[in-house]
């Protein structure tokens, strides 16, 4: 369904039976919520799934580029709230979704029951490891691949674009760059309405400047941080600096994922997820 969020609608697909609503939000920027698969299918039981597809990406709808920034997208999820007449909801973003999610646990605190961020930063600055990450990735082959689809992330023009670099990059996003799941996650690209436009700019020109270290005091609901041990993009030192910074906080390292934590270990990700959504909720 496509769902009013003021200045634009948002496509959210809904899932589960459970009482209480969880957002989803998508990595990227420029993917949308097929990259969860049915990966998340399993929490229905407990849970109302809202797969969003955020802002300009996806089957939304269109809107400014100058709104795409992770304030603005943070708004969105309260918007939607509201729209949708949920007094009581919980969020849980992944990747750059993780980094909206943590924006709005911040912008909006105390409003949603709780947060999880999910292979998330606090800041830009954890960034940094990336380039050493990549440098020291192996096999080389790989390497030389993945380097080349982040740079054609910059001359994205169409979705297939967009799933092909996607496919490029996930061995560099999985603790085994040969993980036999990785073919599993490939296949589901053709479910996704990638959004180039979303993908070039922030290739262009920063992926949300994230900068929320010194605001992580503001939060006052309960947080997950969840993250993998091999993580080279969101590395898990983030992670436990958003852990020893938002009061109250839990932390759950996933020991052999990357940043794929829902595919690499699904039985634990679902199980930290439902189990901290469980004690929240009560």
């Amino acid at each position: 369904m496509l769902v009013d969020a003021g200045d634009t609608r948002l496509f959210v697909e809904e899932r589960g039976t459970g009482a209480l609503p969880l957002f989803v939000l998508h990595g990227g920027p420029g993917l949308d919520h097929t990259m969860f698969g049915d990966h998340l299918d399993p929490l229905g039981d407990e849970l109302r799934l809202l797969l969003v597809d955020q802002r300009s990406q996806g089957r939304s709808d269109p809107a400014p580029p100058e709104t795409w920034t992770l304030p603005q997208m943070a708004a969105d999820v309260d918007a939607l709230a509201r729209a949708l007449e949920l007094e009581r909801y919980a969020v849980l973003g992944h990747s750059y979704g993780a980094f909206v999610a943590l924006q709005h646990a911040i912008d909006f605190s105390g409003r949603p029951v709780a947060s999880i961020v999910s292979s998330g930063i606090p800041s830009e600055r954890f960034l940094e490891h990336v380039e050493r990450n990549l440098a020291s990735f192996e096999p080389a082959e790989l390497r030389e691949q993945v380097t080349r689809s982040w740079a054609r992330e910059a001359e994205a023009r169409t979705p297939q674009d967009v799933r092909a670099i996607m496919a490029d990059q996930l061995p560099f996003h999985f603790a085994d760059p040969r993980d036999p799941r990785i073919a599993g996650v490939r296949a589901h690209l053709g479910e996704m309405v990638g959004s180039p436009d979303v993908v070039r700019a922030g290739a262009t020109e920063g992926y949300g400047h994230i900068e929320l270290e010194d605001r992580l005091t503001e939060i006052t609901h309960p947080v997950l941080i969840l993250a993998g041990r091999h993580d080279r993009t969101c590395v898990p030192e983030a992670a436990e600096v958003m852990a020893s910074g938002i009061r109250g906080a839990e932390l759950v390292i996933l020991e052999e994922s990357g940043h794929m934590g829902f595919v690499e270990q699904p039985e634990a990700y679902l199980d930290a997820v439902r189990g901290f959504l469980g004690r929240a909720a009560a």
